[in-house]
């Protein structure tokens, strides 16, 4: 049994990790803003996700920690939102940086979370973890910031992995219903000109590849969490049709697009920016994926 303590645990993501391990045997403790409490067998403990406070004991009997913490950025990109954005991110990875830098008994790995938007658009190049190139734009600014705070702390002990997870495909949370909705609201066509690439993982494989990285010492450093997929937007989008029993989708351009999600308070990049990324390290590594067809990823989550 190892100790795993979940910083961002109440997420989509953070919920099924939780559960994954829960059923494992392990202890799991979720760093949370709302009340400290036991429940359904996992240890709840409030934290600011800024300053030290009762939160930091669990770090010294840790095994593992993963940090998810991070505001979404599922909403319009206003200032006070960019700042959140970020805020919310470098201080909660500061926050437990500086606990393990300082601890007598760290944990043995600690996992932040990343973005493969830390890559430019690309419909040209596929980046890997060696070759990727980066930019200049918030969201990218965002990722590299993220990941330059995660390396800065000085964590002899403790070995550091950034996963640059890209769209996590699952039933109960993420991109996939909204999707969905779409798809059975009959605009489930392409989006914008629809080359952009749609880089995808099924959450089984998440899971499993947090799996892989707790057990395989010798991962270290940024990987790319993605399934090793080429398909663009058009492609991604007639598929999830196909699994539905859609047969049209209308499609939507992108001043549609634009118009939608000032509607929906959210930005257009989140659908128009073009993620074509390959998990190269996991691949060397030989992580063996249960989805690479996007076909049969999307037909095991519409049963």
């Amino acid at each position: 049994m190892k100790t795993i303590l979940i910083a961002g645990g109440t997420g989509f993501l953070g919920k099924n990790l939780a559960q994954h391990f829960l059923k494992k045997g392990h202890k799991i403790i979720i760093l949370t803003r709302k009340e400290s409490k036991l429940k359904n067998g996992i240890i709840y403990e409030n934290w600011d996700a800024k300053r030290h406070g009762s939160w930091i004991k669990w770090i010294d009997e840790a095994d593992v920690v993963i940090n998810l913490t991070g505001k979404s950025v599922d909403c319009r990109y206003t200032n006070k939102n960019k700042k959140l954005i970020m805020s919310s991110r470098i201080d909660s990875t500061r926050a437990i940086g500086k606990v393990i830098e300082n601890s007598a008994t760290p944990p043995l790995l600690w996992i932040n979370a990343s973005t493969a938007t830390i890559y430019r658009h690309s419909e040209d190049k596929i980046m890997t973890e060696a070759n990727g190139e980066m930019g200049d734009d918030f969201s990218i600014s965002i990722a590299k910031n993220w990941e330059n705070e995660f390396y800065k702390f000085d964590t002899k002990q403790t070995r550091k992995v950034a996963l640059r997870t890209s769209l996590v495909l699952g039933k109960n949370g993420g991109v996939y219903p909204v999707l969905s909705n779409l798809v059975r609201f009959y605009l489930g066509g392409k989006q914008g000109d629809g080359n952009q690439k749609f880089a995808w993982l099924h959450l089984q494989d998440f899971l499993r590849i947090v799996d892989f990285t707790i057990e395989n010492k010798n991962i270290n450093g940024s990987i790319n969490t993605t399934a090793p997929s080429n398909i663009d937007n058009a492609r991604f989008m007639k598929s999830l049709r196909n699994s539905l029993a859609y047969n049209f989708g209308l499609p939507q351009p992108k001043w549609f697009l634009k118009i939608g999600a000032f509607m929906i308070r959210t930005e257009p990049e989140l659908i128009l920016k073009s993620r074509w990324v390959s998990p190269k390290i996991l691949l060397d590594h030989n992580f063996n994926f249960l989805f690479t067809d996007i076909d049969l990823a999307l037909e095991d989550l519409s049963n």
